[in-house]
């Protein structure tokens, strides 16, 4: 295990922040991860994985530890499922396309999203109608302060919307090491509803998809709406799409007819926060090196030389505009590193 000094961030975060650690470490295994939190020298730690859902806002006075920790292996399997564990360092999307190769459904319609398996369930990640909770059976972590391993059901991750115990009450206390999902092996459930994957399908004219449809075509339609990290910096969806109740839905869209949104229950309605941001007219704008994408205002970009502190207040500025025009406060999606 390799301790370095003043290392730079920039190619560690889809938003290519040039930033600075000062000191960092390369983890490939439980007991590397263990020995590096025993670091008494270097009081101050954070994890980093796919770097694809955070905004680095300064140099870091820490020492950060790059979770790379590989491996898939199949945990049980019957006629019907198959259980796989899935170490923390693996890239999300390659995971996903390695299932779709063994003809495994539930995670197609979560294709191309950026990042790491470890990194998931802190977010429950999501896309189309589909949540990882929606395959999670549980995750390994380690627990910081005393490097014991610890296993998370589904109900112990107190999954919700972008959500999880993991950015509430174990924020900061934990570093996720394997995830197990259950999948299945055929009579596979297609979530083809949700967005236009319907009007994809159509338009490939495909009218009997199988789970590897479905994936080219998120694929195709995301790679139509989002810009590629390695082109254009930016860490996807930026804010989460707010969820307001019936009564401030109501009120809502009698002033806002053509408003999209999606009802989740009786009491809840999501409206899409990339709509918002749209309307008050930051779509396609740029601030120096620091803008909102042209074909998705959910994103940020890094045209160049942007710094996270300039992201971050663009950001803040969409959030107070939305806030001001629709009476709605939209929220950051991604982990602000102050």
């Amino acid at each position: 295990m390799e301790i370095q000094q003043n290392k730079s961030l920039k190619k560690y975060n889809t938003f290519g922040i040039e930033a600075k650690a000062k000191y960092f470490c390369e983890i490939r295994s439980i007991d590397e991860l263990s020995q590096a939190l025993q670091q008494s020298q270097h009081p101050n730690k954070i994890c980093f994985g796919g770097g694809s859902n955070m905004l680095i806002t300064q140099d870091i006075d820490a020492l950060v530890l790059h979770i790379n920790i590989k491996g898939i292996e199949i945990v049980s399997e019957t006629k019907e499922r198959v259980q796989l564990k899935v170490n923390a360092g693996e890239n999300w999307h390659q995971f996903v396309l390695w299932t779709l190769a063994q003809d495994y459904g539930g995670l197609e319609n979560m294709s191309l999203i950026p990042g790491n398996t470890g990194t998931a369930p802190i977010q429950n990640i999501g896309a189309y109608g589909v949540e990882l909770k929606d395959t999670f059976v549980s995750c390994e972590a380690m627990h910081i302060a005393t490097q014991k391993m610890r296993t998370f059901s589904k109900e112990a991750c107190e999954f919700g919307y972008r959500d999880s115990y993991f950015k509430n009450e174990g924020k900061g206390n934990f570093i996720i090491t394997s995830v197990t999902f259950s999948l299945s092996k055929n009579k596979h459930t297609l979530n083809t509803s949700y967005g236009a994957i319907e009007a994809e399908l159509e338009k490939q004219n495909i009218k009997d998809p199988t789970i590897q449809d479905i994936s080219k075509a998120v694929i195709s339609i995301r790679k139509q709406k989002l810009p590629d990290p390695s082109k254009l910096g930016n860490s996807g969806s930026f804010f989460k799409n707010p969820v307001v109740s019936k009564q401030q839905f109501i009120s809502f869209y009698e002033k806002h007819p053509t408003a999209p949104f999606y009802k989740i229950s009786e009491d809840l309605y999501k409206i899409p926060a990339g709509w918002l941001i749209e309307k008050c007219g930051f779509k396609g704008k740029r601030f120096g090196d620091a803008g909102v994408h042209k074909n998705q205002a959910l994103v940020l970009v890094n045209y160049g030389t942007a710094t996270g502190a300039e992201i971050l207040k663009l950001s803040q500025t969409i959030i107070e505009s939305v806030n001001d025009k629709f009476g709605i406060r939209i929220l950051p999606e991604v982990n602000l590193i102050k």
